[in-house]
């Protein structure tokens, strides 16, 4: 019986995602988390329409929809003058054209929503303190070989393991993720401490040169959620490493001061420099496949991250339930989501770089171009993004 079992490397948020994806079309799982219990570090993050449409096929679009804040406006604030570049309201409109709502959840809020329907799913078995470290594959199965050596057998294995990928390592052997030198400090704090002039229910984007600033409600507004990032060419990965709110201030002095008051009242300041990688064209190899930041690490400047892992899920349950060929199901997965999410990678790149952070003529210019976009001329330029399944094909 373990040779029918689908092994998943990760009980992150792509790793339960595709576990009750496959459990709900009658597959075994068995998720295989390196940590000691499960969990998600982190803070806030956003949901784009796509998420919605992926929680919907998932099995838990109530649960989903219960925790999240439903934010009024997407807003782009231009760092120096003070002033709103353009918004894109996320009403009625939005979600009629988009068929979902735009949200803002706590990372953690979410990770529970997947981890509760994967512990109530008879299907899906659950196992901590259980690192892949490689795997072996023969004829009609696979075998994960954990830290301490043991070998767990299954049908397939999917690595959601993360930027740091032990099975992306032995598949691809690829080297170290890409250093953007940019790095980005987190702060959660009580809504009585937001400057009341900035309580604005909306993800809102100062951009200014080589820096922006990030803020958005969270946890049904109680908190807000804060997210500042400088490019000052950090050499190498750095993940969640506390610092003084004075090392925060120093890419942001010339920034306006209502957005440097963000900083001030952040507290218990993390830092990240962020990383990503080129995209692959194949992360499949036999019956063992990559998902989420595995397969296709990127910048966070899309707000896409999770909602790529959770496309990923939709369409890797998919395949599988209609192919009964694995290493078929696996490769039609790959086919699909590979140029969405290459797409995906590239875009989010240039934005952090033409986008969020240029300063002089190109941000005027920015200013300009923007202003003079519709919330309709918008709608349709993002539609691409946020109107995606993880079902199209891969052209879409």
């Amino acid at each position: 019986m373990s040779q029918d079992r689908i092994l998943i490397a990760g009980g992150g948020i792509g790793g339960l995602a595709v576990a009750l994806g496959l459990a709900q079309r009658g597959r075994r799982v068995l998720v295989l988390e390196k940590a000691a219990r499960f969990g998600e570090i982190g803070a806030g993050i956003q949901l784009g329409p796509n998420a919605f449409h992926a929680f919907d096929y998932l099995g838990v679009g109530d649960a989903a929809r219960a925790m999240a804040v439903y934010i009024d406006n997407l807003r782009l604030m231009d760092a120096l003058s003070g002033e709103e570049i353009t918004r894109i309201p996320l009403g009625d409109e939005f979600r009629a054209h988009m068929g979902n709502p735009y949200a803002v959840v706590h990372r953690g809020e979410m990770h529970g929503v997947f981890l509760s329907a994967c512990e109530a799913n008879p299907l899906i078995e659950l196992r901590t303190e259980a690192a892949v470290q490689s795997y072996e594959q023969e004829d009609g199965s696979v075998h994960a070989v954990l830290g301490d050596g043991t070998r767990v057998d299954g049908a397939v294995l999917i690595g959601a393991d993360g930027l740091w990928s032990k099975v992306r390592k032995q598949m691809l052997d690829d080297g170290p993720p890409r250093v953007s030198g940019h790095t980005t400090y987190r702060s959660v704090i009580p809504v009585e401490q937001m400057p009341e002039a900035l309580r604005w229910n909306a993800a809102t984007l100062w951009a200014g040169p080589k820096c922006h600033v990030v803020h958005y409600p969270l946890s049904g507004g109680q908190n807000f959620n804060l997210v500042v990032t400088y490019h000052n060419h950090a050499p190498e990965p750095v993940a969640g490493k506390p610092v003084p709110v004075e090392e925060v201030r120093r890419g942001f002095e010339h920034v306006h001061p209502l957005a440097q008051q963000v900083i001030e009242q952040g507290q218990d300041w993390k830092l990240w420099v962020l990383c990503d990688r080129d995209p692959v064209m194949n992360w499949v190899e036999g019956r063992v496949a990559l998902l989420g930041d595995a397969a296709h690490p990127m910048l966070q400047y899309f707000a896409q991250g999770a909602c790529m892992a959770m496309e990923d899920a939709v369409c890797l349950s998919d395949m599988v339930a209609s192919h009964d060929d694995l290493e078929q199901a696996l490769c039609a997965y790959q086919q699909k989501r590979r140029l969405r999410t290459a797409r995906v990678q590239l875009q989010s790149r240039e934005i952090g770089e033409h986008i969020y952070h240029p300063a002089g003529a190109h941000a005027e210019l920015r200013n300009a171009i923007m202003r003079a976009k519709t919330p309709q001329d918008w709608y349709a330029e993002i539609e691409w993004l946020y109107g995606g399944t993880g079902l199209e094909s891969a052209a879409s």
